[in-house]
């Protein structure tokens, strides 16, 4: 084998384990119903970036310096969380992290995120973070009335056919293989809500929910 071929061979070789590495640092995010993301979210806000800079945050086991993008936000509503208004917000440095990136363009957004044991708020792209003109009117409402009553319920993915609930307490998800994306009608128009009898269902209205309400009601 020439000097050529073997140095060919370990190009190759370095640019397969850089692409193993890159994969292996990508970001990966399960697929979740915007209700899954408020209910398991500590933090729930709606805000505009005014702001945004990178910061050390501390160091690793390693002694290396670990680094967050700070958005300086204004918060304007606070769906779920503690009494504290929040000026600023955390994320880490780039996509393949997590990290989020915010437009600092004057629009404002629903974000919501992890509280951390120092009081700060720290958000990824698993996050649901929308802006705010982009949400639907029912997930607006849900914000504050709907999604909370459902926090006990499951929602159950069906990504095949078939696929079924397993219990009276759960809601069965069926946008991807109904419309082949996450962002589909259920997620956009509808709210899995608890009822009087335990069982949980889908609710979609104007109006508060009824004590007993039909799966799929209209206002």
């Amino acid at each position: 084998m020439t000097w050529t071929a073997n140095s060919c061979l370990v190009t190759l070789a370095i640019l397969f384990l850089w692409r193993v590495e890159e994969i292996a640092e990508a970001c990966s995010c399960s697929p979740a119903h915007p209700q899954e993301k408020f209910c398991h979210s500590d933090v729930v806000i709606r805000a505009r970036v005014v702001g945004k800079q990178e910061v050390d945050v501390g160091n690793d086991i390693y002694g290396n310096t670990i680094k967050r993008v700070k958005y300086d936000i204004k918060q304007f509503k606070m769906f779920k969380g503690p009494t504290q208004d929040f000026d600023a917000i955390y994320t880490p440095p780039s996509s393949a992290m997590c990290g989020v990136n915010l437009e600092n363009n004057g629009n404002e957004y629903l974000i919501t995120g992890k509280l951390e044991t120092d009081g700060t708020m720290h958000i990824t792209l698993c996050d649901f973070i929308e802006p705010w003109e982009t949400l639907s009117a029912t997930q607006k409402k849900s914000l504050t009335q709907r999604y909370e009553m459902g926090c006990d319920c499951k929602i159950t993915h069906c990504i095949s056919i078939p696929c079924m609930i397993s219990s009276p307490a759960e809601c069965l998800w069926t946008d991807w293989v109904i419309e082949k994306t996450f962002n589909g009608g259920q997620a956009k128009h509808f709210a899995c809500i608890k009822r009087s009898d335990d069982s949980c269902a889908w609710y979609r209205g104007a109006a508060p929910p009824k004590k007993d309400f039909m799966d799929i009601e209209e206002p």
